[in-house]
């Protein structure tokens, strides 16, 4: 029979693969990365320790600063449509209608898709030459030779509606759980107060999605901020550089401008930005 004091020892010893695992894939590239944002590569192909000059350059920065709001008006943007899209079918996807189940599984069904066949296939509804969005406007008699990814005002609008397509399921399932835990009993005592639905889905409904939607809006945040895949494939941060957010600019400075250095402040910027609602988050689980 094991003594109560060897207890911690073992757990320890079930805690240290993954631990090991967590150093590895997490710790060290994460180290990696700090020390090359302190370093410039020479003309000569060696490198140098600059300190903090990679980072003091990034104020001064024109195209870092607009994929910094580029980045700051997509995520803004697809989280405000993840929340009320997600809010909404969640709301019709929990009354009793007639094959329910089988709704809730086709409004999975973006969420199932990866990001790069979700990119491709918006690039492809939204061509301006052959696309089945500007032919079904060229049908309805509207324009239909409009450029949604060539177009310097309608870029970052399209690949917001595709990411909206494909991340609003997640706050969906979030909000239905969240729906089914609220007490019948309080809306059964609003219905005999004279509440209508208005006032049912304001007083009672929102107060206790309250959380579930916090919840969701911070990982959102933390998803999307770092977004690549969506962007890079659909516009390829054009045109002029209209959707090009930080995650892109830092690809294309570390491997198309060889400024690996730069690209390593830049990320280490993302970073700290993603750490800051990383905290926010854990702080509210634990509250």
């Amino acid at each position: 029979m094991p003594k109560r004091g060897h207890a911690p020892a073992a757990v320890v010893w079930y805690f240290l693969p993954a631990a090991l695992v967590s150093f590895v894939v997490f710790l060290i590239p994460l180290v990696s990365v700090l020390w090359t944002s302190l370093e410039r590569q020479t003309p000569g192909g060696g490198w140098e320790f600059v300190g903090l000059r990679n980072f003091l350059e990034l104020p001064s920065d024109p195209l870092f600063l607009k994929a910094l709001g580029n980045t700051t008006v997509f995520t803004l943007g697809s989280v405000v449509l993840h929340l009320l899209l997600g809010l909404v079918a969640a709301l019709l996807l929990n009354e009793q209608i007639y094959g329910r189940r089988m709704f809730r599984v086709i409004a999975l069904i973006p969420w199932m898709f990866s990001s790069v066949v979700v990119a491709g296939t918006w690039r492809w509804l939204l061509n301006s030459q052959f696309g089945p969005v500007n032919d079904t406007l060229r049908r309805l008699g509207l324009p239909s030779s409009i450029e949604w990814l060539g177009n310097v005002s309608l870029a970052m609008l399209s690949v917001i509606v595709a990411n909206a397509w494909r991340g609003f399921p997640f706050v969906m399932v979030m909000c239905l759980a969240g729906l089914q835990a609220i007490p019948r009993v309080q809306y059964e005592a609003a219905a005999v107060d004279g509440a209508g639905a208005w006032h049912r889905f304001w007083f009672i409904t929102l107060p206790n999605l309250r959380f579930v939607l916090t919840i969701a809006a911070i990982l959102d945040v933390i998803w999307n901020f770092k977004y690549f895949d969506l962007v890079m494939i659909m516009t390829n941060g054009g045109p002029a550089s209209s959707t090009e957010v930080v995650v892109t600019l830092v690809f294309r400075n570390a491997f198309e401008f060889f400024r690996v250095g730069y690209a390593a402040a830049q990320a280490v910027i993302v970073f700290l930005i993603l750490a800051v609602f990383s905290g926010i988050y854990v702080r509210l689980l634990r509250v």
